[in-house]
């Protein structure tokens, strides 16, 4: 049984100040948790009792016995922050960063400037972990990788994939002046007839105001996904799409 105060405990980590206060996040269902559990010790986790018998989970985590509890279907819902619980909830410290320059200078990453759709940078990373991207800068004002709507989208690729919240100029500035810098901006040039590298880092903008000025002023090399339509057509793509779009035209020259 779950008490009435681990419930609200547990609820209160939908918000951000609160899981920086507690240092940890909120994962649900078996492939989310299943992933995170490959690389991070949970500290507690409430499942009914038929995905302890099914996942052989119970007892098997050194250090968390007195943390496996068993709740019913009515007092999964109530802590869960799906529509639909799907027999567990694991809290998960939050890592701590592991930023290295020297990473960055030998590896195809991305920025992220100011994304605040919870769902769009959850399926950013999502993205990111399919085309072997494992690095996300994000910028300061980019919404909490830890929400837990961004940690459901990433559907458990958060496991794989480092985020990094820095000051995007600073980093940018500390590069060499030739480390390429991609930009997906509506006056660059067609990605699929420019130069690509396998090296570099691709940013990629707001939802609705794209990449930022003092951001865009950094980028090197100004890319553009062009629309084949003729006439009337959409304005725009999502950033998640154009994301999508973006690192599989990078990842396809590689194969060349």
């Amino acid at each position: 049984m779950i008490s009435k105060n681990q419930i609200k405990y547990i609820r209160q980590l939908e918000l951000k100040k609160f899981r920086k206060r507690e240092n940890c996040f909120v994962a649900e269902g078996p492939k989310v948790v299943g992933d995170l559990m490959r690389k991070y010790q949970p500290i507690a986790i409430y499942a009914t009792e038929e995905y302890f018998k099914e996942s052989g989970v119970s007892g098997q985590v050194s250090g968390i016995r007195n943390q496996e509890i068993v709740v019913t279907a009515e007092e999964l819902r109530r802590i869960s922050f799906l529509q639909t619980p799907q027999q567990v909830l694991a809290l998960f410290p939050i890592p701590e960063p592991n930023y290295q320059l020297s990473i960055v200078n030998c590896q195809l990453s991305l920025a992220l400037d100011g994304i605040q759709d919870p769902g769009n940078l959850g399926t950013i990373i999502r993205i990111a972990d399919w085309f072997g991207i494992d690095t996300i800068y994000c910028s300061e004002d980019t919404a909490d990788v830890y929400n837990p709507k961004v940690v459901q989208a990433t559907m458990g690729s958060l496991a794989h994939v480092h985020i990094i919240y820095t000051n995007l100029l600073k980093l940018f500035d500390s590069l060499p002046n030739d480390y390429p810098i991609y930009g997906t901006l509506l006056d660059g040039d067609d990605i699929y007839q420019q130069p690509l590298s396998q090296e570099g880092i691709i940013v990629m903008g707001n939802e609705g105001n794209g990449i930022s000025e003092a951001v865009r002023q950094r980028v090197t090399h100004r890319l553009l996904i062009p629309n084949f339509h003729q006439g009337d057509s959409a304005e725009s793509l999502n950033v998640a799409i154009a994301t999508a779009i973006t690192c599989s035209e990078f990842r396809r020259r590689g194969t060349k």
